[in-house]
């Protein structure tokens, strides 16, 4: 299974939303919203931990880290 800290991540500012928005490309449908970045980032983390758990305990398929893609990708 992979390591949640393997999943890309990225805080970016949303004027939208007035707060900091931290995504992760594995999981396009997953967001947190935080006035600190940090906090953003660390909360994103979680959330991604929770719901790779959820899925793991639900036999559904778990997205590959993309720098793990892509050494495999090297390697082939």
């Amino acid at each position: 299974m992979a390591e949640q800290k393997h999943y890309t991540y990225r805080v970016t500012w949303s004027e939208e939303d007035g707060e900091y928005v931290a995504l992760c490309p594995e999981f396009p449908s997953l967001s947190y919203l935080s006035d600190d970045p940090t906090d953003a980032l660390k909360n994103m983390v979680n959330l991604v931990e929770e719901v790779v758990a959820d899925m793991k305990a639900n036999g559904e398929f778990i997205p590959i880290p993309l720098a793990e893609k892509n050494i495999a990708a090297i390697f082939k």
